[in-house]
């Protein structure tokens, strides 16, 4: 560990949080807080405006607080995202760039969000995935789990791993069950599903501990593929409604050769295929969102609407055909940007709509102040989102950082990307491999590349500027 992670994260000061205990339990906490998590999800939701696909209990959640419309990842992934998230620290403090490495290699003394709601007296449980583990291998099992994190861990196994998967249409069948464009319309019920028992446990915790204060966390495995939901879902989605995102080959020249994931554009499918995936990941959208009602629903009929602070986040985003690509791992747009609401107790401007630009990064900070927790680790590199919970509009001058690693010519390079309330810069390898800029104010499907126009070279020196710095702060190599 180099000396700014030591600094940022001492052992003293991982010991000096023990020291709120006493006067944490003898102040009882007013708020609770249930922490709901999607695998793969990026804005197709009906709250943020999509044509197509309805979910009304998201929205729900939506109606008693803040929906941020520029939500975004530190890294496409979801190791990298979730760490980062649970931490509170950019994927170069934890040093987490891939799904095979537990933060906790490097930075063994991490006060995690679950650890410093113990430390104030609250029960800490998760059901399904909040940390990594592999989807659908790991389904059943703690995967990269964080054992310290938790007072109560349940790992649901549901017939779409246990029976279904043999029956999934692919149409990528080189890839990995975890990677491929595949599905599945189930005739099984909701309930025997994992994200259906994802939800029941869930209840269940609440059920258990709704007399005491509780940091409850449901972590649904849908959208992820394999896109395995009931028939139902599917259903709510005829194919000829299903619109294709619109694609030319000459966006794959847009950017550097290291911004594209997929490759051949598509993987190769053609418009059918892509109208059939399309098709099963609203469905699975539908599926989860149903489940995440059924949660809503216990939390309102045990009477803990009131004193209970909802999240409901992404790992990040997904691409349905943005440039010809598919999956995550970009810095464009689709890939990074991510739903992010932020609801009930504690949030004061109900059905808010901020557009400020807002990292995953910021969650520790803000259900920490929100939920009333003092010590938390002062190396936390987010910003509270408070002061937008309160006043969406508020003044706020902080952008957001995104990156992904590459593989060139045998080594391993980092792209990292700026986001700000109108345009996004990226660096890949520093720019040696390449750079890109982006106006969504007159380009929001980021088909023009400005990074070589000597009309914005004052602004990407700017954007540059900042984003070494931020990346610098974060223990990065820029």
């Amino acid at each position: 560990m180099n000396r700014r992670l030591e600094s940022l994260l001492s052992r003293r000061e991982f010991l000096g949080t023990l020291a709120v205990a006493p006067l944490a339990l003898a102040q009882r906490p007013q708020r609770n807080l249930l922490l709901i998590a999607s695998d793969d999800l990026n804005t197709c939701l009906s709250g943020y405006g999509h044509p197509l696909v309805r979910t009304p209990n998201i929205d729900r959640i939506a109606r008693r607080g803040v929906r941020f419309e520029r939500a975004y990842c530190q890294f496409p992934l979801c190791d990298p995202s979730r760490a980062s998230l649970m931490t509170g620290l950019a994927p170069d403090t934890t040093r987490v760039h891939d799904n095979q490495r537990h933060f906790r290699e490097a930075i063994p003394d991490a006060v995690t969000l679950g650890q410093l709601f113990q430390r104030h007296g609250y029960f800490s449980a998760r059901v399904g995935k909040i940390f990594h583990y592999g989807v659908p291998g790991q389904i059943g099992t703690s995967g990269l789990d964080d054992q310290p994190t938790w007072n109560e861990t349940v790992n649901p196994n549901g017939v779409d791993h246990t029976r279904e998967e043999p029956l999934l249409t692919n149409y990528t069948p080189q890839r990995g069950l975890g990677s491929a464009i595949c599905f599945y319309a189930s005739p099984t019920p909701d309930e025997e599903h994992t994200d259906g028992l994802v939800a029941l446990e869930t209840i269940r915790l609440l059920e258990a501990h709704r007399k005491d204060p509780f940091f409850i966390a449901a972590g649904f495995y849908r959208p992820h593929v394999p896109w395995i939901a009931p028939t139902k879902y599917f259903d709510a989605y005829p194919l000829d409604r299903v619109e294709l995102i619109p694609f030319e080959e000459g966006e794959m020249r847009i950017a550097p050769e290291l911004a594209y994931f997929t490759r051949p554009a598509h993987w190769g499918l053609n418009e059918r295929q892509r109208k059939e995936a399309m098709r099963a990941y609203y469905a699975s959208i539908s599926f989860l969102d149903a489940q995440v009602g059924k949660v809503l629903d216990a939390l309102e009929r045990l009477q803990l609407a009131d004193r209970t602070t909802i999240v409901f986040w992404s790992d990040h985003g997904y691409h349905l055909g943005e440039h010809g690509q598919w999956m995550k791992m970009t810095l464009f747009e689709a890939s990074a940007r991510v739903p992010l609401i932020v609801g009930g107790a504690g949030v004061t401007a109900a059905g808010g709509v901020c557009r400020r630009t807002v990292e995953l990064l910021d969650l520790y900070p803000t259900v920490a102040e929100l939920c009333g927790l003092r010590g938390a680790p002062t190396g936390l590199q987010g910003r509270s989102l408070v002061p937008l919970l309160r006043h969406p509009g508020a003044r706020w001058d902080k952008p957001a950082v995104t990156q992904v690693t590459r593989t060139h010519e045998g080594r391993r390079v980092m792209g990292y990307s700026i986001r700000t309330e109108r345009y996004r810069y990226t660096l890949w390898d520093e720019g040696r491999l390449g750079e890109e800029l982006y106006d969504y104010e007159h380009d929001p499907r980021e088909l023009r590349n400005l990074a070589s126009s000597p009309e914005t070279a004052g602004l990407k020196s700017e954007l540059r500027r900042q984003l070494m710095g931020v990346v610098a702060l974060r223990g990065g190599p820029l």
